[in-house]
């Protein structure tokens, strides 16, 4: 008596398996193309690098049984091939295939500025890590995101070296610190859109005298457990985008963002804003999620004007949190204005969706002085 597989057995097994592989990557490309800021659908921006790799399999698959004659082969490799396409037109500025939005540099370090993004988790209870991580890297500028009362207390031998701080300790998951060894000049902390999300904005003072803008966002997410769509953090992006004036002078903008660098609305962000992304051209550097290896995309971002180049950008040591910090180093050049390509400008029609955007979301104060 023999027991094993036979050929049909196994061509039946991987037409299934393929078959869902592919449903799932056709439904989450059309899902990702369509406009609505529902939270089921707004997921599928996420996982770009997840669905590439999902229909990679199916098509491995599909090929193995592959028959010419057989109708509906043709067609899933087909809508395959066209999900392929799109996701990696959306990932391939990610990679360093693709040519660097930001120029290196490798001179003198009298203009530098340094910065540590780290969403530290309220509940984790790991702050000597974050402690330890700080003194390693020695930033010039911290932020802390998801601080609370009890955080703050313990963030506080970081003041000996870090004498400029704006508190915002809440206990809702949306509490930010601020912490900077360079002078902060007319700060204000705002809630932009909810009354329970906060952001930080003013100017730092370089070394040099030099004066740099800056932002500092954790807008909510769009999920079942936190809001049902995207409107409110697409906003808040949105009306930073629109107030910044990166003609004027150097400027930063820095947080969880609860976004992808490439989806729809942070790529309006940057065109409203002028202001670069470091990490085209060099890499992914997936944040979250810490703890699953297999479900990470990057959601802490830095962008800055067209007068800043990069010396170094870092994803950090996790640190017990479900975010990986963030460290770069950034150097103030004006010149490199004259090299650097920012991103297209958004056009009437681009401008009028963020302002639809903008109202829809009520927000509480539009325009950021």
């Amino acid at each position: 008596m023999r027991c094993g597989l036979s050929p049909k057995m196994i061509d039946g097994g991987l037409n299934i398996i393929s078959g869902l592989l592919a449903l799932v990557s056709i439904t989450a490309t059309i899902a990702s193309l369509i406009r609505w800021d529902d939270w089921w659908i707004r997921m599928f921006d996420f996982p770009r690098l997840q669905i590439t790799f999902i229909t990679l399999a199916a098509m491995a698959m599909l090929l193995v049984q592959f028959n010419h004659l057989v109708l509906w082969q043709g067609v899933l490799l087909g809508l395959l091939l066209i999900s392929l396409g799109y996701q990696l037109l959306k990932i391939f500025p990610y990679t360093f295939l693709a040519k660097k939005q930001v120029l290196d540099y490798k001179g003198s370090e009298d203009k530098t500025l340094s910065l540590l993004i780290s969403n530290v988790l309220t509940t984790n209870r790991k702050t000597n890590k974050v402690i330890q991580l700080v003194k390693e890297n020695n930033p010039d500028i911290l932020l802390t995101l998801e601080t609370d009362s009890r955080w703050e207390k313990e963030l506080e031998v970081l003041e000996e070296k870090y004498r400029y701080t704006v508190k915002v300790p809440l206990d809702n998951f949306y509490g930010m610190h601020l912490y900077s060894k360079l002078e902060l000049k007319d700060m204000e902390v705002m809630f932009l859109i909810s009354d329970d999300i906060p952001s930080i904005h003013g100017d730092v003072i370089l070394n040099s005298g030099d004066k740099v803008e800056i932002h500092c966002l954790h807008p909510m997410p769009p999920s079942p457990t936190e809001t049902d769509t995207s409107t409110d953090r697409d906003a808040e992006l949105l009306v930073v985008g629109k107030s910044i004036d990166a003609e004027k002078g150097p400027v930063l903008v820095f947080g969880d963002l609860n976004d992808v660098a490439w989806s729809r609305t942070t790529k309006l962000f940057q065109e409203l804003s002028g202001l670069l992304d470091p990490r085209i051209g060099r890499g992914f550097f997936n944040t979250f999620h810490a703890g699953f290896i297999l479900f990470r995309w990057p959601l802490d971002h830095i962008f800055h004007s067209k007068d800043f180049m990069v010396k170094s950008i870092r994803r950090l040591r996790n640190i017990g949190s479900d975010h990986f910090p963030m460290h770069i180093v950034l150097h103030l050049e004006p010149r490199a204005k004259q090299v650097q390509e920012g991103p297209d400008e958004a056009d009437q029609e681009e401008k009028e969706r963020a302002d639809e955007k903008i109202e829809k979301a009520d927000p509480k104060q539009e325009n950021i002085d």
